[in-house]
């Protein structure tokens, strides 16, 4: 993408603008006739400048929906529970709540923000408080999602949970996960014969 003055104008690559009766650069991108779907991704129109201007102004986002499709895509809440970093099972490490494991957004941000908290308070108190743990021992601990003051049972529960997530045999045979559950035993094994832990 060019870095002009206008944001979202891409080089044209010889795209003329569709317009019927435009020979402009087509730069613009704009929704096209097919959007996503099962089968793949949309397509794109593109226009010149004033024409993608003339298309938005135009533009209906809720065409071809019913009121109750329109009033749920207007809610405050619409959408927050699409999938992003914090709601992929990969989510949920060093303390930090997943937000797929809450039905509230609101109860999702303010956990979201007590882990938060806690990670600064963490950091904050870790070169004295982490002085029991070798270097590596505090890599683990940080891969388990355990702050300083944890104990064994503590290592083990969360061993445990950690397992449960990301083994294939918990998640329907998907082993996208299986790095990270490798990093989890490698560093529970590590850690439980940790002296820190005696």
């Amino acid at each position: 993408m060019r870095n002009q003055r206008f944001h979202g104008r891409y080089d044209s690559d010889g795209r003329v603008c569709e317009h019927p009766t435009c020979q402009e650069a087509g730069e613009f991108r704009a929704p096209g006739r097919q959007g996503n779907s099962f089968d793949g991704p949309g397509d794109w129109r593109w226009f010149c400048l004033d024409h993608v201007r003339e298309f938005n102004d135009g533009y209906d986002w809720f065409e071809g929906m019913n009121a109750d499709e329109i009033y749920a895509a207007q809610a405050p809440g619409s959408g927050w529970q699409t999938e992003s970093k914090a709601f992929r099972p990969t989510a949920g490490i060093d303390g930090m709540p997943r937000w797929a494991d809450f039905t509230d957004p609101l109860d999702a941000i303010g956990a979201r923000a007590e882990g938060i908290r806690r990670a600064a308070h963490r950091q904050t108190h870790s070169r004295e408080s982490y002085g029991r743990f070798t270097p590596r021992e505090r890599e683990a601990l940080s891969a388990m999602g355990l702050g300083p003051k944890a104990d064994r049972p503590e290592l083990r529960r969360r061993y445990s949970d950690l397992v449960r997530r990301y083994h294939p045999d918990r998640n329907g045979g998907d082993r996208s996960h299986e790095a990270r559950l490798q990093q989890v035993v490698e560093a529970y094994q590590l850690l439980r014969k940790a002296a820190a832990f005696e």
